[in-house]
């Protein structure tokens, strides 16, 4: 199983299946594939009907392809590709680039991946999250979602800790 099956796999344990809750901006999901992202990947079938392996497609080619995720530890891997899949990649780059001291471009180059290899991962982690859950308390929709999302992230802790 490679690094990003494993992931994948954690990543079914925030996202689960079907979702459509009124509140949600992100609409319609299957697998936390959002309608319009399923669309854009050719999928046209009802969302209830999107296939496993096509959310995992899509979640390698949008999310954990375009974070780099092959060329960040793990440990930060991990955070950066949730936190992609649930606010988009800018944002979770903008995280991850905050939490190294580095400009918040939203994307992820050189620079970036230098200044990440030269901080311990674990910090990088800790101040990731601390991003994220700034960006989330932010949100209009945290009266609703926050609890979850506080979960996600406190589950997410977890993971880091095991990913040592």
């Amino acid at each position: 199983m490679s690094i990003f099956e494993s992931l994948f796999n954690r990543l079914m344990e925030h996202e689960g299946g079907y979702v459509n809750h009124p509140n949600d901006p992100g609409g319609e999901t299957m697998w936390g594939v959002t309608k319009r992202v399923a669309r854009a990947h050719g999928y046209n079938g009802p969302m209830r009907s999107l296939p496993k392996a096509t959310a995992q497609a899509i979640a390698d080619k949008s999310y954990w392809q375009a974070v780099k995720g092959d060329e960040l530890p793990r440990a930060v891997a991990w955070q950066v590709v949730d936190a992609a899949f649930n606010h988009g990649n800018r944002n979770a780059v903008k995280f991850l680039q905050r939490a190294i001291g580095a400009s918040d471009d939203g994307i992820i180059g050189p620079r970036t991946l230098a200044a990440v290899a030269a901080m311990d991962k674990n910090d990088v982690v800790f101040l990731f999250n601390a991003e994220r859950i700034e960006f989330y308390t932010r949100l209009r929709t945290w009266q609703t979602f926050g609890r979850g999302w506080a979960r996600r992230v406190a589950g997410n802790l977890r993971f880091a800790a095991a990913d040592n």
